[in-house]
């Protein structure tokens, strides 16, 4: 049997690693569980509830579990490859080692889009969080002092940003509490409001679990699938990872611990303490849950915290998207410059490409359209590329269990369900794509999507002629034939 090749360099030898610039593991066991909770906690649930809620009422729940339940197996897919060799450094590694040197490509920029878009978004929202806490700010001024505390935060080393994301999301896990317990409390003594008494009843009197039947239930999952994008920000994180074979198991085992407490947990008493009919888009129900119970200057707060999980987002959205490049640009996919290393071992290059992109995010704020509807586009656009590389992260996966069954056999942490759940979670891909086409918003953004493939289509065309490329090439099908010969 051949030894994977998951740099994809041409030669695989040990010398074409040594003259790499290496990322440094300065991502301890606290801060890569932090990253995973905060990557799996954004923008999308503490705006989008609101609006998740609205559509599709207390089947919402549901809607968080079966989208998480899901996404569960593609992290499960994606630990048990990035454990099966430590040398891959991201799933666009295994994707082109496994799949082909397109794939990596494909995989590493798309990802780096998702990122891009994903940051814009959260620039929308930090503005409109800015003009609810002072009315009146023009939305440049905090688009533009996002991106530059997101330079700042990430210049120094990767411990640094751990460490900032480390509180961002001890931020936001205490907020989520805090809520819990504050419904819970309200629930248990009767408050009353002009919504109603809160009251688990709340859950099922206005309408039952599905108010708006079954299309009410398909919207649903339009916004919240957003809210799980940087659920695999722990595989973009493996090369800065302290003992990755302990860490990333742990990451990814505790998904659905937090999905069942953050999202589940919280939504439920949300909509117990207010009924599911006085919900809106575009407004926070964590904020108005806090101002419901009399609490204006905790309200205040939460509005704080709700704009730091912005920013949280957006700095691990910086943060990926510069690992992305960075490795891109060592495989020869990226222009050189953006492979370089700062004297602390970050891509500072590569930082700064990401930073000047975000700026795209205050022209979108001056775009005509309501914070809104811009928020609307670029999370239908994210989610739909994020959809993409999870289905190449399977489709490696598949790829994986009938080219190197030994490592499979091998495997530790081998993934549930196997190839039979892998189509499952396919066929439930397929009904996200199509529940977006049910809305005008998401379709338009959903028929916008593709154009950026097509991008990537000719600027392959004109990559892979490179002599590093079709080397690379020949590596892969020479690899697959020797392959072949071994399982014959």
């Amino acid at each position: 049997m051949t030894t994977p090749n998951p740099s994809r360099h041409p030669s695989g030898s040990a010398s074409s690693h040594s003259v790499e610039p290496h990322l440094s593991r300065g991502l301890s066991n606290r801060h890569i569980q932090l990253l995973a909770i905060g990557g799996a906690i954004g923008t999308g649930l503490f705006m989008g509830s609101g609006k998740t809620i609205s559509v599709a009422g207390p089947s919402v729940i549901f809607v968080y579990m079966i989208i998480g339940f899901m996404l569960f197996f593609v992290m499960r897919a994606m630990g048990e490859l990035l454990l099966s060799n430590l040398n891959y450094k991201s799933f666009s590694d295994f994707a082109g080692d496994l799949l082909g040197p397109w794939a990596g490509f494909f995989t590493g920029w798309t990802y780096w889009f998702c990122w891009v878009v994903t940051g814009v978004a959260d620039v929308v929202a930090i503005a409109g969080y800015a003009n609810e806490l002072w009315p009146g700010i023009p939305l440049w001024i905090p688009g533009i002092a996002t991106i530059l505390v997101l330079l700042a935060l990430n210049l120094p080393t990767v411990k640094a940003f751990g460490e900032v994301e480390f509180w961002f999301a001890l931020i936001k896990i205490v907020a989520i509490l805090a809520l819990i317990v504050t419904g819970l409390y309200m629930i248990f003594t009767g408050f009353s409001s002009n919504a109603g008494t809160a009251s688990f009843a709340n859950l099922w009197q206005f309408g039952g679990f599905f108010p708006k039947e079954f299309m009410g239930f398909v919207a649903g999952f339009q916004i919240a699938v957003f809210a799980f994008v940087g659920i695999e920000l722990v595989g973009t994180a493996a090369a800065e990872t302290k003992s990755p074979e302990y860490n990333l198991p742990r990451a990814i085992n505790a998904i659905p611990v937090r999905v069942g407490l953050f999202y589940v947990g919280a939504l439920v008493i949300l909509m117990a303490v207010t009924p599911w009919t006085e919900f809106k888009a575009g407004h926070s129900p964590f904020i108005g849950m806090f101002s419901l119970a009399g609490l204006g200057a905790a309200a205040t707060l939460v509005n704080l915290v709700v704009l730091t999980s912005a920013m949280s987002s957006a700095n691990s959205g910086i943060y990926s998207t510069s690992r992305m490049v960075f490795g891109l640009a060592v495989e020869g996919d990226a222009p050189k410059a953006f492979g370089k290393l700062s004297s602390r071992k970050v891509p500072q290059n590569a930082l700064f490409l990401s930073c000047v992109l975000l700026l795209s995010g205050v022209v979108l704020l001056y775009s005509g359209k309501s914070i809104g509807a811009a928020f609307d586009m670029v999370t239908t656009v994210s989610a739909v590329c994020f959809m993409f590389v999870w289905s190449v992260i399977l489709a490696s996966y598949l790829v994986f269990l009938k080219r190197r069954p030994e490592l499979h056999a091998a495997s530790t942490y081998k993934m549930p369900g196997g190839r039979a759940m892998i189509w499952v979670v396919y066929a439930f891909f397929a009904f996200l794509v199509w529940a977006l086409t049910t809305q005008l918003d998401t379709l338009m953004a959903l028929l916008v999507t593709p154009l950026w493939f097509v991008v990537l289509f000719v600027a392959w065309q004109f990559v892979k002629k490179s002599p590093v490329h079709q080397a690379r090439i020949a590596n892969h099908q020479e690899t697959l034939r020797e392959e072949a010969k071994v399982t014959a």
